[in-house]
C-alpha cells in the first residue's frame, strides 16, 4: 500500500479519521478511501477547508513526506509489520506515526505516566522514581513531553538507562514546549519521539487531547500522578478506561486540592499506586518476564510447560499461516483484549507468535 495514500488520508479533517480507519479494517485500499472521502466532503453543505481533488492531496502528501526524510523521520502506516500492536487494538488508531527514533521502542510493554504541568518537588520526584524503577525492570514509559510530571517521567527513564517514549501534540520534527528540545533528543536516542501529525505541524490546543488516546493505546496501564478537576490527565485515564486498560493513581496532598482528579479516579476503582511493585503487580507481570524482555532472551515467560502451549487458548484459535487481529482473537477465546494482549507478549517473546501487518498476529507452524 502507498504510504503517499496513507499521509493523503491523514490531511483529511480530523473528523473523518475514525471513519477512514474503520475502512482500512474493513479491506478498503487508502487510494479508494481517499476518493470516497473527497466526494463525502464535496457533496457536504457545511462550510470546510479547502483541500483540492485526490492528486492535490498526494501531492501535499509526497511533500510532507520529502520534510520527514530531511528531519530523520520513519513514517510507519497502520498497515505495516511495525506498527504496535497495542495501538492497533484501539478504536480509532493513527492512519500513520511518524517516528524520531527506534520504531521498537513502541513495541512495549509500556506504561503511560501522566499528570500535572505544575507538579510540586514532591510529585516530580514521585514521576522520577517511579519511572526509573519501571524502567529499569525493561518497561517501556510513555508520556507527553509535556513540562511537569511528564517530563519527571521521561528523565527518570533515561536516568535508569530505559526506553521512553514521548507522544506529541505537534509534528515529530517540532519540539514542544521548545525548552524540551534536548529532552527530545535523549528520548529519541533511548526510545522514540512520535506524532501522528505530518511533519511540520505546529502545536494547537486540540492536538492535545487527542494525542492522549495514543498514549493510553501504546500502554497496558496508564498511571496518574497529580490531577485536579479539569485536568488533561484525566482525558487520558478515560482514553485507557475505553480502551479496556488498567488506570492507576498516587494518592496526593488532600490540602491542597491540586489532585482532586487523582482521588476521584481512587474513588472509582483505580488501584493505589505507592512504588512501581505495585504497578508491576496489577499488570500480572513477574520480575522473570520483565527481565526477559530487558534481556531480549526467548525463554517461554512464566515457566510455561509444553503441555500448556498445546492447550493455550490463544495459540489454539491461530492457525498456522492464517492471521487474525486483536478483535477476532478476542472473540475466538471469549478474553478482553486487556487480558489478550499480555499474553500475546508473552508468545511473541518465546517465538510461538509473530504480529504481521495491519495489526495481525500470525502463529509459527513448529513444535512447542
Amino acid at each position: 500500500m502507498s504510504l503517499v495514500d496513507f499521509v493523503a488520508l491523514s490531511l483529511l479533517p480530523i473528523r473523518r479519521w475514525r471513519p477512514v480507519a474503520e475502512e482500512i479494517r474493513a479491506g478498503r485500499s487508502p487510494r479508494q478511501i481517499l476518493d470516497l472521502q473527497l466526494a463525502t466532503l464535496a457533496a457536504d453543505p457545511g462550510p470546510r477547508p479547502r483541500r483540492g481533488n485526490a492528486a492535490s492531496m498526494r501531492l501535499q502528501a509526497a511533500a510532507r513526506i520529502e520534510r520527514a526524510q530531511e528531519a530523520g523521520l520513519e513514517a510507519i502506516t497502520c498497515a505495516d509489520a511495525a506498527y504496535p500492536a497495542a495501538l492497533a487494538a484501539i478504536i480509532d488508531p493513527p492512519l500513520v506515526l511518524w517516528v524520531r527514533g527506534a520504531p521498537a521502542a513502541l513495541d512495549g510493554p509500556g506504561v503511560a505516566i501522566v499528570g500535572s504541568r505544575a507538579g510540586s518537588p514532591y510529585v516530580l520526584a514521585v514521576a522520577d522514581r517511579l519511572a526509573a524503577d519501571l524502567a529499569a525492570r525493561g518497561l517501556t514509559i510513555v508520556s507527553g513531553l509535556a513540562r511537569g510530571i511528564d517530563s519527571a517521567a521521561h528523565r527518570g527513564a533515561l536516568s535508569a538507562g530505559g526506553v521512553t517514549v514521548a507522544v506529541l501534540g505537534c509534528g515529530a520534527d517540532v519540539v514542544y514546549p521548545p525548552e524540551h528540545g534536548p529532552l527530545a533528543g535523549q528520548i529519541a536516542a533511548r526510545g522514540a519521539v512520535i506524532s501522528e501529525l505530518v511533519p511540520g505541524t505546529p502545536p494547537q490546543s486540540w492536538f492535545f487531547p487527542l494525542r492522549n488516546r495514543i498514549i493510553s493505546g501504546l500502554c497496558r496501564a496508564t498511571v496518574v500522578i497529580e490531577a485536579g478537576e479539569k485536568s488533561g490527565s484525566l482525558i487520558t485515564a478515560r482514553c485507557a478506561l475505553d480502551q479496556g486498560r488498567d488506570v492507576l493513581a498516587v494518592p496526593g496532598n488532600i490540602l491542597n486540592g491540586r489532585n482532586r482528579g487523582g482521588h476521584a479516579l481512587l474513588r472509582d476503582g483505580a488501584k493505589i499506586v505507592e512504588t512501581a511493585d505495585d504497578i508491576v503487580e496489577e499488570l500480572g507481570l513477574t520480575d522473570a518476564v520483565v527481565a526477559r524482555r530487558s534481556n531480549n532472551e526467548a525463554a517461554a515467560p512464566g515457566g510455561d510447560s509444553p503441555a500448556r502451549l498445546r492447550t493455550d487458548p490463544v495459540l489454539g484459535v491461530l492457525g498456522a499461516g492464517e492471521s487474525c487481529n486483536l478483535d477476532e482473537i478476542s472473540v475466538r477465546t471469549g478474553l478482553p483484549a486487556a487480558r489478550l494482549l499480555p499474553r500475546l507478549f508473552e508468545l511473541e517473546l518465546r517465538g510461538l507468535v509473530k504480529r504481521v501487518g495491519g495489526g495481525q498476529f500470525v502463529r509459527f507452524d513448529r513444535s512447542c
